[in-house]
């Protein structure tokens, strides 16, 4: 148990996906415009990683022991794709206005690299299913934690700076991310995975 605490702990901070794999960009910096929709997707991200980590890892046990393990790839894509895609008609239906936020961001996580990055780590690091379960949700709370921070930030900055015009927009977000990537460099002693 002990090192499951420790495991979730290090892939939130000591091995954050977001600030320092720097995995999951795109929808990081497009979806954290503000606090409330940064929230809602990183929720969604928490829920699609850690769902299809469940089912990826038995699927790969299967394709394993059947000698073809060199299709977990495409397997991986097909699962997180069904998982969004269940995801997307759930918020559709009951939350029509974080559906709509999301715009074209909710589709994207089929393709958000840290998704996928999160079922080849467990694969990598020959975890087992209760291991993985915990590094999935781990680092998806990682993310969510990058994302909100990240959201905040730049609220509080479009309210109360005077940003020079060429690092107006992305730059500076590039910046903030550079920053809080470096504190989190910080917590590398912590644990280690």
């Amino acid at each position: 148990m002990n090192n499951l605490l420790e495991l979730i702990i290090a892939s939130i901070l000591s091995h954050n996906i977001a600030l320092v794999y720097i995995l999951g960009m795109c929808p990081l910096i497009a979806i954290s415009t503000n606090v409330k929709n940064a929230k809602g997707m990183g929720m969604a991200v928490v829920f699609v990683v850690t769902i299809t980590a469940m089912i990826n890892w038995p699927i790969y046990q299967l394709l394993q022991t059947t000698g073809t393990a060199n299709l977990n790839l495409l397997i991986f894509i097909i699962t997180i794709a069904a998982t969004v895609q269940f995801l997307e008609m759930i918020l559709e239906k009951f939350f029509p206005k974080l559906y709509n936020a999301f715009g074209i961001y909710l589709p994207l996580i089929t393709v958000n690299c840290a998704v996928l990055a999160i079922s080849l780590f467990f694969v990598n690091r020959d975890y087992n299913f209760v291991e993985t379960t915990a590094f999935a949700f781990g680092s998806a709370v990682g993310w969510l934690v990058a994302i909100v921070l990240l959201a905040g930030i730049r609220e509080k900055m479009s309210r109360n700076s005077d940003v020079p015009r060429g690092l107006a927009g992305k730059g500076i977000v590039f910046i903030i991310l550079g920053i809080v990537a470096l504190a989190f460099i910080g917590f590398s002693g912590l644990a280690n995975i």
